[in-house]
């Protein structure tokens, strides 16, 4: 594979964290979670820049962070959007290379190994994602529809794409006003291309309230500490 454009969503504010900074920022295992993923990244050679999207009132904050651990990959910090969306497409418009990867910072149990696994795959547009271990149905205040589990898919990150086809995806669903919740669901709905999944983890978390920092630190212990 040849090099590859990385961006890192690093846009919360963590609201539901109710802390006093965002989550990116909290620390697991002693590092603030975002550098949990910077490390894996600084290793992976195919990787040949990444661009940061970050809230304007934390910009300096994450680069006196990527400061402090001297990572010597070109990072770059931008002033992210008012939503998920805008900062992937904020992000979008600074990466140069043909194929681009997108994770979050707030899933750090990321392994460089799930990095290079969908990098190498041959795909230019792959996911992982989970089967789901519970019921699904369909339905506001009452039920509505029953859902085929085996059929559905817990999206994870990181993902990658061909840069070009997710960029001009993007510019359509702002001319359309649509909002997506991640990349795939927009990718797929203005490419219609294949997107391989990748069998994600369960260790691959994504950090959003008071709990899941509690269980990142035992994962961190077990799985991080415990498999070195």
């Amino acid at each position: 594979m040849e090099h590859i454009s990385m961006i890192l969503l690093s846009g919360g504010i963590g609201a539901r964290m109710k802390a006093s900074v965002p989550k990116q920022f909290l620390p697991i295992g002693g590092k603030p979670i975002i550098v949990h993923v910077l490390d894996k990244l600084e290793n992976i050679k195919e990787i040949s820049e990444i661009v940061v999207p970050s809230p304007r009132n934390y910009m300096e904050q994450t680069k006196e962070i990527i400061r402090n651990y001297q990572f010597s990959k070109p990072i770059q910090v931008i002033e992210g959007g008012k939503t998920r969306q805008e900062s992937v497409y904020k992000a979008l418009r600074c990466v140069t290379r043909e194929n681009v990867l997108i994770h979050e910072s707030v899933r750090p149990f990321v392994t460089k190994e799930e990095f290079e696994r969908l990098i190498q795959t041959e795909e230019r547009n792959a996911t992982y994602g989970m089967d789901i271990p519970f019921t699904v149905l369909e339905g506001g205040e009452y039920i509505e529809k029953n859902l085929d589990r085996s059929r559905l898919i817990n999206i994870q990150l990181p993902q990658k794409f061909d840069t070009a086809k997710l960029l001009a995806a993007h510019e359509q669903a702002i001319k359309d006003g649509k909002t997506f919740t991640e990349d795939v669901s927009l990718y797929f709905h203005y490419n219609g291309e294949r997107i391989k999944v990748l069998r994600g983890t369960e260790y691959n978390i994504k950090i959003t309230r008071p709990i899941d920092q509690t269980i990142g630190e035992i994962i961190y212990k077990e799985y991080i500490l415990g498999g070195e």
